[in-house]
């Protein structure tokens, strides 16, 4: 079983959302982008809808994110 993370969409840039872990903005890491309608489709918003949301997702064996979902 792939490990669960919770992430923040921080903003969109194009067609890909930023997405950061969720913890306070000392302890996070540089933003990864993904693209926002994969992420909006899997969590079942809108991708207008995806700033600002928190999400969980699961690390996969190349340490990128899939399998998103609201929490």
């Amino acid at each position: 079983m792939s490990e669960r993370v919770n992430v923040r969409v921080l903003l969109l840039v194009g067609d890909q959302a930023e997405i950061v872990a969720d913890v306070p903005p000392e302890e996070r890491a540089e933003p990864e982008r993904y693209p926002a309608a994969e992420v909006a489709e899997a969590a079942g918003l809108e991708v207008g809808e995806l700033p600002g949301k928190r999400l969980s997702a699961a690390v996969g064996d190349d340490g990128r994110l899939t399998g998103w979902a609201l929490v």
